[in-house]
């Protein structure tokens, strides 16, 4: 079976969630979990099948299986290092350890729909 990548439904659920937050609802509530949170529920599940197939593509990755635990749990750690240390000082962002949490449930839902579900994968096709 090989992973579905950018097709992978919990894939385009999660970015479809991500775009109707960010662009329809949180500018018209005042909820701080939708405002600053709720999105980075989605950053594993939206981010991560897009960058590994980026990373199939330039020969980085060399199968095509759903990620698994390790890789799931390495990109969270880059992620939370880049995006809560290192950019608030470069950038105007704030390091907040909520926002590493909900990149945290969101990687442990990930990896529960990705080591659970057939639904995310395919037959391989014989080369």
């Amino acid at each position: 079976m090989r992973f579905r990548y950018a097709a992978d439904p919990l894939c385009g659920a999660a970015c479809t969630l991500y775009a109707l937050n960010r662009w329809a609802l949180r500018p018209h509530t005042h909820s701080a979990f939708m405002r600053f949170h709720f999105n980075d529920l989605l950053l594993i599940p939206a981010a991560l099948p897009l960058l590994l197939w980026l990373q199939r593509r330039l020969g980085l990755r060399t199968h095509d299986a759903p990620p698994d635990a390790g890789e799931i749990a390495l990109h969270f750690v880059v992620w939370s290092v880049v995006a809560e240390i290192i950019a608030p000082h470069f950038a105007h962002a704030t390091g907040d350890w909520r926002d590493v949490l909900a990149y945290a449930i969101g990687a442990l839902a990930a990896w529960a729909w990705w080591s659970v579900t057939p639904a995310n994968t395919v037959a391989a096709q014989p080369r």
